[in-house]
């Protein structure tokens, strides 16, 4: 088999699940997926191939489905496509990445605050063992949490920035904004980069990562398709 010179972040999911987050993964041939608990990725070797898509079709049994980021516009027949938007990866080029002396660290204790806020604001999937990814930042006023930001999928030499999220009462402060450069701050640290995905119709999002300093790096699609 030929070597995949394609660059980890042209394949975000096989990369973190046959690298640093190989513990999470669940595997079927040429298929791998993410624990069902943790996030819904899964990610093909080859997308173009169809047994690619028969193993994927074993792994996630009858009725079951795949998001794939980036993700094919088209799947064999056997699949209906169920959600498909453009987004785009940023990376960090210029962010001023620094600790915030009002976050703090969240862990499975703080798992039913983060689903409520994460319900109000629909930052997109948070899981129950979502949290167990990565480090996850929080800002508590008064004992209820009101913004957090993340670490989800982790390829070689990467982490992506994730759950940004406020709560709406509390918008229009920079929290986000804090948040985001403490995670940097904390993936740096460790000597890797960070990036981060959006989609491409949330132009208020991407005026904030473009003003922290993330650069867009690639255009494409989250797509997913669900066995028939």
């Amino acid at each position: 088999m030929e070597a995949d010179l394609r660059h980890v972040l042209d394949r975000v999911t096989w990369a973190s699940l046959t690298g640093p987050h190989a513990r999470f993964a669940e595997r079927n041939g040429r298929a791998i997926r993410y624990h069902p608990e943790t996030a819904p990725f899964v990610a093909l070797e080859d997308p173009d191939d169809e047994q690619c898509w028969s193993d994927a079709a074993d792994l996630v049994g009858q009725a079951g489905s795949v998001v794939l980021l980036p993700g094919p516009a088209h799947a064999p027949a056997g699949w209906k496509q169920v959600f498909g938007e453009e987004c785009s990866l940023f990376v960090e080029t210029s962010v001023e990445a620094r600790t915030d002396p009002e976050a703090v660290v969240l862990g499975p204790d703080d798992v039913p605050d983060i689903l409520d806020l994460v319900a109000r604001t629909k930052p997109g999937p948070f899981l129950p063992r979502t949290v167990e990814l990565g480090t996850y930042l929080g800002i508590r006023r008064d004992g209820a949490l009101i913004a957090m930001a993340g670490e989800r999928q982790h390829p070689p030499g990467w982490t992506e920035v994730s759950a940004v999220c406020t709560d709406p009462a509390y918008r229009g402060q920079g929290l986000a904004a804090r948040l985001i450069c403490a995670v940097v701050a904390g993936i740096n640290e460790r000597g890797e980069r960070a990036f981060l995905n959006v989609l491409s119709q949330n132009a208020s999002a991407i005026r904030v990562y473009e003003s922290l300093g993330f650069t867009p790096r690639t255009h494409g699609w989250v797509t997913a398709f669900q066995r028939l």
